[in-house]
Parts: C-alpha cells; sequence; structure tokens
C-alpha cells in the first residue's frame, strides 16, 4: 500500500475512531430520522479490542470492528469511511484487515448488518462475497436492516 497510508489495529477508545463514529452517526441520523429510537440501542460500542483505523497522510479516514457474535461467528460494526476519502479502496481495505485479524483469532464467519438505504455498502459487501440472510437478533423483525454473512 502507499506510504502516506496507515493501518492502525486499536481499541474503541482510540480517538480517531471516536471521531470518526461520531461522523458516522451524524450521517446515519441524516439519512434515517425516523430510525434514531429504534436502532440507538443497537448502536452501543462497549469497549472492543478489535478496532481497525486507516489513515491518510496521517489523517484517519476509515474505519471499522468487530465484535464476537457466537464460538465460530464474528459481526461487523461500525464501519465507515470520511466523505473525502470514499472511492480510494478504504473501505474494502477496512473490511480485508478485520475479517483477516478475525481468522487469526479463529473465527469462520462473519456478520453484519447494515441498512436498506446504503446501496453502495451492500454493494461492497455483495462485491467481496456476502450475500444476505435472515435477520438475526438483534434485527429480527426490522425490515430497514439488512443482514449479511460471509465465510472468512
Amino acid at each position: 500500500m502507499d506510504s502516506k497510508i496507515k493501518i492502525v489495529k486499536t481499541t474503541s477508545e482510540n480517538p480517531d475512531f471516536v471521531t470518526l463514529i461520531a461522523a458516522l452517526d451524524a450521517s446515519l441520523w441524516e439519512r434515517y430520522p425516523e430510525l434514531k429510537t429504534n436502532y440507538w440501542g443497537n448502536n452501543v460500542i462497549e469497549l472492543n479490542p478489535n478496532v481497525v483505523v486507516i489513515y491518510l497522510e496521517n489523517k484517519a479516514v476509515a474505519c471499522g470492528c468487530f465484535k464476537k457474535y457466537d464460538k465460530n461467528t464474528i459481526e461487523l460494526k461500525r464501519m465507515f469511511v470520511s466523505p473525502a476519502a470514499r472511492g480510494m479502496g478504504f473501505a474494502q481495505k477496512t473490511l480485508q484487515e478485520l475479517e483477516l485479524w478475525a481468522h487469526e483469532q479463529g473465527f469462520s464467519f462473519s456478520i453484519l448488518e447494515t441498512l436498506y438505504k446504503q446501496k453502495e455498502a451492500i454493494s461492497l459487501y455483495q462485491k467481496v462475497g456476502y450475500t444476505i440472510v435472515d435477520n438475526y437478533e438483534p434485527y429480527v423483525g426490522l425490515e430497514n436492516s439488512i443482514c449479511m454473512k460471509k465465510q472468512i
């Protein structure tokens, strides 16, 4: 990768991750104002040791994390690329880093939830091998959620 790009494995306490997540939340509530109350409870990041932040010229531009869902499966969370850095491959690179990290920890599957208006995200996930599955907990019955799964 370009020498101007740095990939950091960190935790959810990383201040750059916290800043990117605040931008993610703002963009989601702007796009889905009607869902704020329904989804807010699923939108909390507890202390997470599996966070990736990508820097471009020392500025945090992309992030994501995963948490254990069950003994074989991780759930991807908080995937975000800042608007100025979109279209440069950072989302796919973040995904690759998270999947590799989870695989190294012995996990076999990755699941995720996104919202129906996130067309770019859904397209990216499908391009890298995710398929749409029935909604898993806590998204069962939430028709705005799209759940996906991939073997890693």
